[in-house]
């Protein structure tokens, strides 16, 4: 049977609580809310499993700040026996525009830490990921205000849609595959 792991990325705490860069959080906690069961705390994070069609599910939100995140999936990946074309992770992206989704099954980091850090753990830039456009509103030097801040109220107007076609997406890459999952979501 093939298992899967899906993870939001994030940080703990009730500052860090649905900012940008929380959108992977967000997202499974999405997912968790659809499939109907809790997260519970466990071992590097959160963790609510499910099965999905018949398939065994793993979301994570790991506890380990965004910049550590491999050591969480690392850990379920080994705990659970999921290969790593079996992960899907969901993390914010500055170089889309706000809500576009872009999955892949490769990739580099881009320049965000907790995809650096998946990498270096994995040993690989092949995994499967959806990068939710976050914009670039910014101005100069204060990128990491920007990124860590709360969502416009213009874009609060939109956000929960973009955050259940995200899990749609999640869902279908589990249920038909990444590249399905690609066709059917990208840039929309």
């Amino acid at each position: 049977m093939r298992k899967y792991l899906i993870v939001g990325l994030g940080n703990v705490g009730d500052k860090y609580s649905h900012t940008r860069h929380n959108i992977g959080f967000d997202v499974v906690d999405e997912m968790a809310k659809t499939a109907g069961f809790p997260f519970q705390p466990s071992n590097f994070g959160e963790v609510c499993q499910f099965k999905y069609k018949g398939r065994p599910v793993t979301l994570l939100k790991p506890d380990t700040f965004m910049n550590l995140s491999g050591n969480a999936i690392d850990y379920w990946m080994k705990k659970e026996n999921i290969p790593v074309d079996n992960i899907f992770v969901i993390t914010d992206d500055l170089n889309l525009d706000y809500g576009t989704i872009r999955i892949r099954g490769k990739g580099s980091d881009g320049g965000h830490n907790g995809l650096k850090h998946i990498q270096a753990k994995l040993n690989t830039t092949k995994y499967p990921r959806l990068r939710f456009g976050i914009g670039d509103a910014f101005e100069q030097g204060r990128q990491v205000d920007y990124v860590l801040g709360q969502w416009t109220d213009e874009q609060k107007e939109t956000l929960q849609e973009r955050i259940s076609w995200s899990a749609q997406a999640a869902f279908k890459f589990i249920f038909a595959g990444l590249n399905n999952a690609m066709n059917e979501f990208n840039g929309k």
